[in-house]
């Protein structure tokens, strides 16, 4: 066994710990979010719409929408990891159990530590799983399916999904607000920080722990 090899076979069980953690916090920040109610996330938006109009838990409701955009990978071939399956369920999981625990809050004092709160722990989350290296979540596979079957930019696909997503999950009755802007702005500086704060180095790079991000790194949606 090479030295490589053996050293990537050594690093498996960390990067699981960063998978399932980083998924369970992902659940735990979507469910303060949700909690906060100044707003959600784009996906949460839809999840919420959908849990209100249904009868379904919101975490219910994640893990059927993940199951369905997973199967839209198929014809756009993409290939699932264990990261993508295991976002459909463990995310919808945490975040059902994270609701079960939190109660409501009311009144800006107590709303918005609780909303700075989610965007931070969903930094913190998106650090950990996206440097596992098991695969994306299902929705960031479908955009970057897209993006490679149509030629557009990623940046163009994304944005074109995620304006779909809010519009559909507000006009179900879905929560849209500032903490959903603030949300939009954050993520990115934070799952970047977070990123070279959890980094392992892959199988050939050569890099000591913690060198920097992978590259490509999208959020775990």
């Amino acid at each position: 066994m090479s030295d490589v090899t053996a050293r990537s076979r050594a690093r498996v069980p960390r990067r699981l710990v960063h998978l399932y953690v980083g998924l369970a916090l992902y659940g735990a920040s979507s469910a303060l979010l949700v909690r906060a109610g100044l707003g959600l996330e784009p996906w949460g938006v839809l999840h919420q719409g959908l849990a209100g109009r249904t009868g379904l838990s919101i975490g219910v409701v994640s893990i059927v929408v993940g199951a369905v955009v997973l199967l839209l990978w198929i014809p756009i071939r993409q290939r699932p990891g264990l990261g993508t399956v295991s976002n459909v369920f463990a995310v919808g999981i945490a975040m059902d159990g994270t609701l079960a625990l939190v109660p409501d809050v009311h009144g800006l004092a107590a709303q918005i530590p609780v909303l700075a709160a989610g965007i931070g722990l969903n930094g913190v989350a998106t650090g950990l799983y996206i440097s596992a290296r098991f695969g994306p979540g299902p929705r960031d596979g479908l955009m970057t399916g897209l993006h490679r079957l149509t030629g557009r930019s990623l940046r163009l696909v994304r944005t074109a999904i995620e304006v779909a997503v809010v519009v559909t999950g507000f006009l179900l009755g879905g929560s849209l607000g500032a903490g959903t802007v603030l949300y939009a702005l954050s993520i990115g500086p934070l799952a970047q920080l977070f990123l070279r704060v959890f980094a392992l180095p892959g199988p050939d790079d050569g890099l000591p722990d913690g060198a920097g991000p992978p590259r490509g790194a999208i959020l775990p949606r």
